[in-house]
């Protein structure tokens, strides 16, 4: 058999399977919208936490299945994603309404001051402060949220069914590999085209449309974070 195809239909299984994830998408796109240019770090880490937590399901259930009620515990981690996803839909609007004060205040504070003064403080001390810690907490989080996401879900095995197939282990553990690589790309890719949306929104100062992307990821969590919470 020709190595490519294994390691092709592991491409195409992780990549569907991580877009056509509602949850995968809601988890993203607010963390992704705020950390613009860098957002493809974002679904990176998303991606290793999500093959981490897979890893650690399947672990569980190959060796402890009858000693550990592994079910539960995936029950459980699905409740626990769709809390998370509505706290990240409440940051979302957090997000946001901290960013109108600071700009009302910025604004008052103009009124009496000198244009120039008051902008050119505002912004160095937004750009040089803010980026480094949100970036880190924002990899951080995603990284954690795709390890729950990881942890949600037997039916992730389903996705492994295809290993049956094969004949020789290289062809299994090269789908496993792609596998994993779809993963990281489909993410990846999507943070990064969401950022880039969300970056040129805000460079051609388009206020009102960039506060509705925002307002739309969040409000995407949330209505996600409910139903997994309750359809679940």
């Amino acid at each position: 058999m020709d190595i490519t195809f294994p390691v092709t239909a592991g491409l195409i299984a992780a990549m569907f399977h991580v877009i056509t994830g509602p949850d995968h998408l809601a988890a993203v796109t607010p963390f992704a919208i705020e950390s613009k240019k860098r957002a493809w770090k974002i679904g990176f880490f998303w991606g290793i936490g999500h093959l981490v937590g897979m890893l650690c399901i399947g672990v569980l259930f190959t060796l402890f299945k009858s000693l550990i009620p592994v079910d539960k515990i995936s029950n459980y981690s699905e409740q626990m994603v769709g809390f998370v996803l509505i706290g990240i839909g409440v940051w979302a609007f957090y997000k946001i309404f901290r960013a109108e004060q600071i700009d009302k205040h910025a604004h008052l504070h103009n009124e009496n001051e000198a244009p120039i003064h008051s902008h050119g403080l505002f912004h160095m001390h937004s750009h040089q402060h803010r980026h480094p810690k949100n970036l880190n907490q924002g990899n951080f989080a995603s990284s954690s949220i795709g390890f729950l996401h990881g942890l949600a879900g037997i039916a992730h095995f389903l996705l492994f069914i295809p290993i049956l197939v094969f004949d020789k282990p290289s062809d299994s553990f090269l789908y496993v590999g792609g596998f994993g690589l779809g993963i990281l790309l489909a993410m990846t890719a999507f943070a990064f085209v969401v950022g880039k949306i969300a970056s040129f929104t805000k460079n051609v100062h388009n206020e009102v449309f960039f506060k509705g992307i925002r307002l739309a990821g969040g409000f995407f969590a949330i209505v996600i974070g409910v139903y997994w919470m309750f359809n679940t």
